[in-house]
């Protein structure tokens, strides 16, 4: 289905603020290795998703500039990719309403985030927090995205990106959107908590020790890898070696995504050591790969001024390809528009 498609990637981050380590391997090193393909990289600043809760609005904006910087000092090039923050194009907003007509009210209850959102209070949440998988997939179809590199977690979203697609396909008559693909790929994708590996590493868990912030100092990425909870077992020589060990594996998959390794080849160097060896290496390696994005995302956010308009001229380039798609969209659909230029 995606054939006739120019290949393009498109993904986002919302701007919650205190990205760690894990949107680092899981998405902002992988997004800028996908750039200079063959297709064309698209990355938005998700900030529509945000206000699906209540956000301060002063900090919203700083959030948008420092996951603007993120992304930046993760060496995404804004004139190799596109790079925007989402409220800036009209046509994510106007997709989503006419994929609003197009899904079903029986799919977004099923979302496995929503309910989880919600919980006991789903009568009390905003609209938005129920229809926003919708907007996602407007995010995703406005650009006719033929693939999309999503971590385990985002898996059934895409789901319902590739249902509402196939919908308004079978509904129209059409080949008008591409069957969007997942790239899920790399060691890391989902990297988990220092002090449970059972957990994703998150900003929103109360332990600080229990993840590696983008903005930590050299000291602070040390201390809390040496205090990692592990076991007492040294490492194995191979993957299967670490099946009932959630601490210990998510530490070997962090380093050898970190040098670009197979967890095999890190378990080679290191098969009967124990913690006491493989954790200061980790340390090192941790330091020597993060310590250069801290310190390019505050050179980055000491600009502020700079960053918008980085954003402005990626919202320009973001908006001459979602318009003509956004309006062929409202052709198919029988819509009048009104004619532009």
């Amino acid at each position: 289905m995606t054939a006739s498609f120019r290949p393009r990637i498109f993904s986002g981050i919302q701007p919650s603020g205190g990205l760690t380590l894990g949107n680092y391997l899981g998405a902002l090193k992988r997004f800028a290795a996908l750039q200079g393909g063959e297709a064309e990289t698209v990355y938005c600043i998700v900030d529509l998703h945000a206000i699906t809760v209540w956000q301060d609005p002063e900090g919203l904006r700083q959030r948008i500039r420092e996951a603007a910087a993120a992304f930046m000092a993760a060496g995404v090039d804004p004139e190799q990719s596109v790079l925007f923050n989402q409220s800036q194009v009209s046509a994510h907003a106007e997709m989503a309403w006419l994929f609003n007509t197009v899904a079903r009210v029986g799919w977004m209850y099923r979302m496995t985030q929503f309910k989880d959102k919600a919980g006991k209070n789903a009568e009390n949440v905003s609209l938005g927090l129920l229809a926003y998988p919708a907007l996602m997939a407007a995010d995703i179809l406005t650009y006719q995205a033929t693939a999309v590199p999503v971590g385990e977690d985002q898996k059934q979203h895409l789901e319902l990106t590739r249902d509402i697609a196939a919908k308004f396909n079978h509904d129209y008559g059409v080949n008008h959107f591409p069957i969007t693909e997942p790239l899920i790929e790399g060691v890391a994708t989902r990297v988990m908590s220092l002090r449970d590996g059972s957990k994703k590493m998150s900003k929103s868990d109360p332990s600080d020790a229990s993840r590696i912030n983008l903005t930590d100092d050299a000291d602070t990425i040390a201390q809390k890898i040496r205090k990692a909870r592990t076991d007492a077992d040294p490492l194995p020589g191979q993957v299967d070696g670490l099946k009932d060990r959630p601490e210990a594996r998510n530490l070997v998959n962090i380093f050898a995504a970190l040098t670009d390794e197979t967890p095999d080849a890190v378990l080679a160097r290191f098969e009967g050591q124990g913690f006491g060896a493989f954790k200061p290496a980790l340390a090192e390696v941790a330091v020597e790969a993060m310590a250069p994005i801290t310190r390019r995302m505050t050179e980055y956010l000491a600009d502020p001024a700079q960053i918008d308009a980085i954003l402005a001229r990626g919202a320009d380039r973001a908006d001459a390809i979602a318009t003509p798609i956004l309006d062929r969209t409202k052709d198919i659909m029988g819509l009048l528009r009104r004619p532009r230029g």
